[in-house]
């Protein structure tokens, strides 16, 4: 064991969490009407909670079992069985890598939430992000991370699949799944309304960028220079992407929103985080500086486009951008093309299916929308009993 990468890693285990709790859902929830705000909160706080239950249950045993599969892990260490205080993944305590990855199990469901907001059967949520996260995101997990089908000596041959901290893991497998999604519900009965707290919305994307230091850093699993390069472009493409989303948005309307420059930090940091422990600085502005505009419009082109009402733009942000900083790296020469593209599409193809078939099993045992009269009124007092301000707008 390692004291240095066993601190820094602990570090960012808080840092990847705090991204969830409390960044992404203060970021979701000012962009909704003021009667949904805690609908979002909860959404985002319950799945946080299922997530760690059902990660130690079979989640991490299905990512990174010793089972030597190259499709799954095996059930050899549902509830770590076997891992005591002493065991270890590399340099650091087994039980550390686990909660380090368990944060990403939390926050991969916890994006969906934006696609299907102000519109969703709470029950139909949390059986359908349980399943998912076992289904889905833990196998992807092993092809890529644990060793699997997409790793290095795996179908691609030698040089298997790039993906530093979640672009396709995280980042694709969440758009996707959100975009599929917000097919399946159908549009918000109102969306013309603007979100009801910007300034909640910049202090969660802020959360998010401080906390993206552990998800990035962190995936060095390693206190060293390779960590600290990955969170230094990690701040350079964040700040690049910002700005270029708000001068694009000032080219085209006249303006730059706020709403609109944290955005465009959320969409540089998806696309870095692939790339974070391949590019350097250089690389991270250009990447940074596309995905504020390539994102923007990707946003543009589903709502009105597409007329698909993914209520947060999760997979023009965050789907958009992970594929975008994948191939990326094939670019900058630090992967090859087969494996970055093979990877997204063997990926792409097995989360729509996936997720299609969980909407449709889950659908049939709890309703996927709730009815037009509580969507009207609101979540937060018709599915919570609760609200968030004595006047709701």
């Amino acid at each position: 064991m390692n004291g240095a990468d066993t601190a820094w890693i602990i570090v960012a285990t808080a840092l990847v969490l705090f991204m969830t709790l409390p960044g992404l859902a203060l970021f979701y929830g000012g962009l909704v009407r003021a009667r949904n705000v805690l609908s979002v909160f909860m959404q985002t706080y319950a799945i946080a909670c299922l997530m760690s239950v059902l990660w130690l249950a079979f989640g991490y045993t299905i990512a990174f079992g010793d089972g030597g599969s190259g499709l799954w892990g095996g059930l050899g260490k549902m509830f770590l069985g076997g891992v005591t205080a002493d065991s270890l993944s590399g340099t650091l305590p087994e039980v550390l890598f686990f909660a380090f990855q368990m944060t990403f199990a939390i926050i991969t469901p916890a994006l969906i939430v934006g696609a299907y907001v102000e519109r969703i059967g709470f029950g139909f949520v949390l059986l359908f992000s349980g399943l998912w996260m076992l289904l889905c995101y833990a196998p992807v997990v092993h092809w890529i991370w644990g060793g699997g089908m997409l790793a290095d000596g795996g179908i691609f041959g030698e040089t298997g699949v790039r993906d530093f901290a979640g672009g396709i893991v995280v980042h694709e497998t969440a758009g996707l799944a959100a975009l599929i999604i917000a097919v399946f519900l159908g549009p918000r009965k109102n969306r013309t309304t603007p979100p009801h707290a910007p300034w909640m919305v910049m202090i969660g994307a802020a959360m998010l960028w401080v906390g993206w230091f552990g998800f990035n850093g962190g995936s060095q699993l390693a206190a060293d220079g390779g960590a600290a390069m990955a969170l230094t472009v990690t701040h350079i493409s964040a700040a690049t992407a910002s700005l270029t989303w708000a001068l694009w948005e000032r080219i085209k309307y006249g303006k730059a929103s706020m709403v609109g420059l944290v955005t465009g930090t959320i969409a540089g940091l998806a696309s870095i985080t692939p790339a974070s422990g391949f590019v350097g600085p250089v690389e991270a502005l250009i990447i940074g500086a596309v995905a504020g505009i390539l994102c923007q419009e990707a946003v543009n082109f589903v709502r009105n486009k597409l007329k698909i009402d993914d209520t947060l733009d999760v997979f023009a942000v965050h789907g958009v951008g992970g594929i975008f900083g994948t191939i990326m790296i094939a670019v900058f020469g630090q992967g090859t093309w087969l494996a970055q593209l093979g990877g997204l599409a063997v990926v792409g193809v097995f989360t729509a299916v996936v997720t299609v078939v969980l909407i449709k099993v889950c659908g049939a045992i709890t309703p996927l929308r709730v009815d037009a009269e509580t969507e009207v009124n609101g979540l937060d007092l018709s599915a919570h009993g609760e609200r968030a301000y004595d006047i709701v707008s």
